[in-house]
């Protein structure tokens, strides 16, 4: 047993084994009840949707999900990992996942279609169970490979589930004082300088995405959009920052993972607070209150302080629902 990994079973060689093995037995396995072994039986899950504690929701948006989508595969693109067993580790995934809607559900009657889509799931683990977690996934990506609109399906859920209560983001516990990971103002290069031209951006400086940004960087956006290109990066969060001028934002997340031949990677999750100004990728004002939850990672060049890459997750249906909400 890797000693780094105290409190964890014997048959784990790190986080990052942890991590892939327990998704794998869940989601690939179909070993549901396995979440009680792996799930703290209080822990705290935050969505954009709201939040929910207790280990039988877990099993039981788990058992709704395979019911839509029953055919669901998660496939790991990267884990960015800190902490440590005496604190707690915070793994944040990205994952994959190809899947077809044959059942009814959230997402309306069974469509048949094949869906492509991109989760980051923040987890901390302690003691071989995760007991917080922040899960994004781009809602607005299947909503538009299932033949609607992230706008229109926001409207179904409003009908259906009300307007999410503001704030949706905070822990219904105090379980993460003082982890080392929490931070923002990482000193690792790469978490500095994404955190950098996030606050950059936010403040309406996307001058300087320039300097933070390779010139041909590759982005992959809500709603399954991919940009190449600085250009492309500055008129996306045009359209941001303009629908939300003078939010705020909160890096709650930031940690960066360097392994020997490969890119550095950064995991930065964040949140924005603030009005429905209007002008840009949402529409007209509605001057409503709005909370976004967002989870990036990103590829850095070290020697040159450039980003090459970012996934930038944010479920935009939920947003939708702040804004659209009477």
């Amino acid at each position: 047993m890797n000693t780094a990994l105290t409190g964890f079973d014997a048959e784990f060689t790190d986080l990052d084994d942890y991590i892939r093995v327990i998704t794998a037995r869940i989601w690939e396995g179909r070993q549901v009840d396995a979440i009680h072994r792996y799930y703290g039986a209080d822990c705290a899950v935050i969505t954009p949707g709201g939040t929910s504690q207790g280990v039988d929701t877990v099993v039981r948006g788990t058992l709704e999900t395979l019911h839509q989508f029953p055919d669901r595969r998660l496939l790991c693109e990267d884990i960015v990992i800190a902490g440590d067993a005496r604190h707690g580790f915070l793994s944040s995934h990205r994952i994959a996942s190809t899947m077809t809607h044959q059942g009814d559900g959230a997402f309306g009657p069974a469509t048949g279609r094949s869906v492509q889509v991109r989760t980051v799931a923040d987890c901390v683990c302690i003691d071989n169970r995760i007991v917080h977690e922040w899960l994004v996934r781009d809602q607005g990506a299947i909503a538009l490979q299932l033949g609607t609109t992230p706008q229109a399906l926001a409207r179904q859920w409003l009908d259906s589930k009300g307007r999410p209560t503001l704030p949706l983001l905070q822990p219904p516990a105090p379980v993460l004082g003082g982890l080392p990971w929490q931070d923002p103002m990482h000193d690792s290069p790469g978490a500095g300088l994404l955190a950098a031209s996030y606050r950059a951006r936010w403040s309406g400086d996307l001058a300087t995405l320039g300097q933070h940004a390779d010139e041909a960087i590759a982005l992959q956006l809500p709603n399954g959009q991919a940009t190449l290109g600085v250009g492309a990066a500055e008129a996306f969060w045009f359209g941001y920052t303009a629908a939300f001028n003078g939010a705020v934002l909160h890096i709650d997340s930031l940690a960066e993972r360097i392994d020997p031949g490969r890119t550095p990677r950064v995991a930065m999750r964040w949140r924005l607070t603030g009005r429905h100004t209007g002008g840009g990728r949402f529409g007209t004002a509605t001057q409503r209150p709005i909370e976004i939850l967002g989870i990036t990672h990103a590829e850095v060049d070290h020697a040159r302080g450039r980003i090459l890459r970012e996934w930038v997750l944010v479920d935009e249906v939920a947003l939708w629902m702040q804004i659209l909400s009477p």
